[in-house]
């Protein structure tokens, strides 16, 4: 009986050339999601997504139908050609999150600003309208 000494990266190098021997290292590219966090104070709704190593041009924000649609594209560095990734945990590719307002959310006075890596939309919220009591006759 003999000893082995332990790799761990062993399998992990050997399943990493056979992909590379057929092409297939490319990172999974439509799997990049944003993180989301949304919350709320007396004057307006703030919405805020994670987007790191996205450039603020790769960055849409519309409204359309009460419906805030959020795009981009995270891209991924394929010019690596002296070193070999052991682990690639990191997620690129297109991304889409889309949010339906609350009612009293104005959307006509959005604002975006994209610092750090992270975007934030502040959406004001507008009065509501008052209660009518309308008398039965």
């Amino acid at each position: 009986m003999s000893l082995q000494r332990f790799d761990p990266f062993l399998e992990l190098r050997r399943h990493l050339e056979a992909l590379s021997e057929r092409g297939e290292n490319a990172p999974n590219l439509s799997s990049f999601s944003p993180a989301v966090n949304t919350r709320e104070n007396g004057e307006a709704y703030v919405i805020t997504l994670d987007l790191p190593g996205v450039e603020k041009d790769a960055i849409s924000v519309d409204l359309k139908d009460n419906t805030l649609t959020i795009g981009g594209e995270r891209k991924f560095e394929s010019e690596v050609k002296e070193e070999d990734y052991y682990r690639l945990e990191s997620r690129y590719g297109r991304f889409e999150r889309r949010f339906s307002l609350p009612d009293n959310a104005d959307g006509e006075a959005i604002e975006a600003a994209f610092k750090n890596g992270v975007l934030t939309l502040t959406l004001p919220k507008v009065s509501p309208k008052g209660a009518k009591q309308i008398s039965v006759k």
